[in-house]
């Protein structure tokens, strides 16, 4: 993959956020780490690509109150199986994101329930973070379960293991691009974001009151320890936004996993290509 495909694939932070950053961490810290934080935990908005067109005109969709965050989530349902898997797409995603991982799955006997995660798409809110995305699994499970399967990419990878740590109920599940630690995630936003190590400790120090407990608990691998379903765990070695050494680290720490690494696919088109799509499907329904 040449260098331009990859500084394509990978998302940039805004130079304004970049100018803003280095103001305030000049400043002051404090100021600096909420920033930092705020920034953190707004995803950026993208237009529908014409790939994701047909999928948001071919599913019936609805809006879905999740109660205890007391925002509504879209959700998107294609196909009319029975037999359900759930969609879950990453930071700054669409639930129509993993379209071509749907349609195959359709055309296999199967229907998939995917979503626009709180913030995202359609869905309201102007922030989210991984434990939404939980929350947002657990309820759908409640409302529209049991699913046969689960998938999700980047942070909805993450999501997906930490879902099933908390109780979801699925007979395998697949991880796409998936991070893993979740301290050197945000050390590696505010460096970034032009920021220091210091600010990246202060913000997590703020992330950990807020939510009464160590972020490390929402880590990928702690997780995986806990995870006691086959795992098919897929990431590209040419991956600019999460380092293939995230799969690997994973991979140790499920008990009942393969690992599939590619090459010149990225963080977004290994969502589309057929070899993987083939190797999912022929997981999932072996």
């Amino acid at each position: 993959m040449s260098e331009n495909t990859a500084h394509r694939q990978t998302l940039k932070i805004p130079k304004p956020f970049i100018i803003t950053a280095r103001i305030l961490q000049a400043t002051s810290p404090k100021l600096a780490a909420r920033f930092a934080m705020k920034v953190f935990t707004t995803p950026i908005k993208f237009k529908l690509p014409k790939r994701e067109e047909e999928m948001d005109r071919k599913s019936h969709q609805e809006q879905v109150l999740i109660p205890s965050l007391k925002k509504s989530i879209n959700v998107y349902h294609l196909g009319d199986s029975p037999k359900k898997i759930l969609l879950v797409h990453g930071w700054s995603g669409r639930g129509t994101q993993l379209v071509s991982v749907a349609e195959k799955l359709v055309k296999c006997g199967y229907s998939t329930i995917s979503f626009d995660a709180p913030a995202h798409g359609k869905s309201t809110g102007k922030t989210s973070d991984m434990t939404e995305f939980i929350t947002s699994i657990l309820e759908l499970e409640r409302q529209y379960g049991p699913f046969e399967f689960a998938i999700g990419h980047s942070l909805g990878a993450m999501a997906v293991l930490n879902a099933v740590k908390q109780g979801l109920k699925v007979k395998r599940a697949v991880i796409i691009g998936s991070g893993d630690i979740i301290r050197d995630i945000m050390v590696d936003f505010t460096q970034k974001l032009g920021m220091n190590i210091a600010i990246g400790e202060l913000m997590i120090k703020m992330f950990e009151k807020k939510f009464g407990e160590t972020i490390n608990n929402y880590s990928t691998y702690i997780a995986a320890k806990d995870v006691h379903i086959p795992v098919l765990v897929f990431h590209d070695e040419n991956d600019t936004d999460v380092p293939v050494s995230a799969a690997h680290h994973i991979f140790k720490n499920l008990s009942d996993a393969r690992l599939v690494i590619t090459q010149g696919l990225g963080h977004r088109k290994i969502l589309g290509d057929k070899a993987v799509i083939k190797q999912i499907t022929d997981f999932l329904l072996s």
